[in-house]
């Protein structure tokens, strides 16, 4: 395993983290103010993205993305992760799951989504299923050639600008060894359906301007075209495509947890206390010496689950790894980068209580770290018969 960066792979890491400077860092306190991405800013970051030839990245080049493998996005992730999540998110990254798209879903869905032409999200969370994904009580009913749905959604990221979600439900039960449990069923919904709404959602304290959303179906009827995969086999569909997506995660906590780290060193030679520098201060110094070394853990974790998955290796063990480690690093580093601030810290004029609030929902969305924590042992035990 070599983590030497190849010079095409540096020049993503150069170009990306240029693009985030020059295009996201100037826009990002008003963001964080008011709790809004302008549109046309939005549809700006966008249009820049796309002339770059980083649109769809994450997609093959037949499909008319980049074509990066896994360990080649997770660079292009860290890097966006040094970013506000309200303005990188039209930094186009597609979910990949709509390689699961057939016949004319592709024309209508996957194509569009790789161009940049459509916007999708990506919907399972409910009110009462967070963590228990088959505890779902949102529902798909068969009624000849189509299914009605009906139920509720929430925490839908960046469903305000979707042009589509992509949603599973509950469409019937099945015995198991473990009992009953729901079959699921993954449909692909346009915004405007009949039936369907988008509202908006919760008012969070991490990545303000990041959209959560509520998505309501109130006997929204969708045809079996608009089904993802196979009927009743939607987790199949999810556990093909969307491991990566805590991967991002664990590669976006790891470039903000950098970039607070590298705004915050800087400050401890400035500053001065009792005559020196602050940073000469063993209780200072070795503070920092545990950031750096958590952060670096967190990124050789990060790139090892990467490189495992582009091999095309089983990495579920690692990837839950990576993201439990990194989210809950982050969460340190920047609780320190403020107390090293001291009072300023705390105050708006500097980024860290924004990294600091940012970096709490990390924990919990893509699987909280008591889920990471329960994927690493169930892997560990299971050839043991445990």
């Amino acid at each position: 395993m070599d983590f030497a960066l190849s010079e095409e792979q540096q020049m993503i890491v150069d170009t990306v983290r240029s693009f985030v400077e020059t295009e996201i860092y100037p826009h990002e306190a008003e963001v964080d103010r008011t709790g809004v991405v302008p549109a046309e800013l939005g549809a700006e970051i966008a249009k820049k993205c796309r002339e770059m030839g980083f649109f769809g990245c994450n997609f093959p080049e037949e499909v008319g993305g980049a074509g990066l493998d896994e360990f080649d996005f997770t660079l292009v992730e860290r890097e966006l992760g040094r970013g506000s999540y309200a303005l990188t998110v039209f930094f186009g990254r597609p979910s990949g799951i709509l390689m699961a798209c057939e016949g004319e879903q592709r024309e209508k869905y996957l194509l569009p989504a790789v161009k940049g032409e459509k916007f999708d999200a990506l919907a399972l969370t409910e009110p009462g299923a967070g963590s228990d994904v088959r505890g779902m009580q949102c529902t798909a009913r068969p009624d000849e050639d189509d299914w009605i749905i009906n139920g509720t959604k929430h925490f839908i990221s960046h469903a305000n600008i979707a042009d589509f979600v992509i949603c599973f439900v509950a469409s019937g039960e099945e015995e198991t060894p473990r009992g009953i449990k729901k079959k699921i069923t993954c449909f692909l919904v346009d915004k405007g359906t009949p039936g369907f709404e988008i509202l908006p959602g919760y008012d969070s304290v991490s990545h303000r301007g990041y959209q959560n959303c509520i998505l309501r179906f109130d006997e929204c009827r969708l045809p079996s075209s608009q089904i993802l995969g196979e009927p009743h086999k939607g987790f199949e569909v999810a556990n093909d495509w969307l491991a990566g997506t805590r991967l991002s995660v664990a590669a976006a906590s790891v470039g903000r947890a950098r970039r607070a780290f590298e705004e915050t060193l800087p400050y401890l030679t400035e500053r001065k206390q009792f005559g020196q520098q602050i940073g000469k201060f063993q209780g200072v110094s070795f503070q920092l010496a545990d950031m750096i070394t958590e952060i670096d853990a967190a990124d050789y974790l990060t790139l090892a689950a990467a490189w495992k998955l582009a091999k095309g290796q089983d990495c579920n063990r690692e990837i839950a790894s990576a993201k439990l480690y990194a989210t809950e690093m982050l969460a340190r580093v920047t609780d320190t980068c403020i107390q090293l601030h001291g009072g300023m810290g705390l105050m708006s004029d500097l980024p860290f209580a924004r990294f600091w609030r940012d970096a709490r929902v990390e924990r919990i969305w893509d699987g909280t770290s008591e889920i990471q924590r329960h994927i690493i042992s169930r892997d560990l035990l299971r050839p043991l018969g445990g």
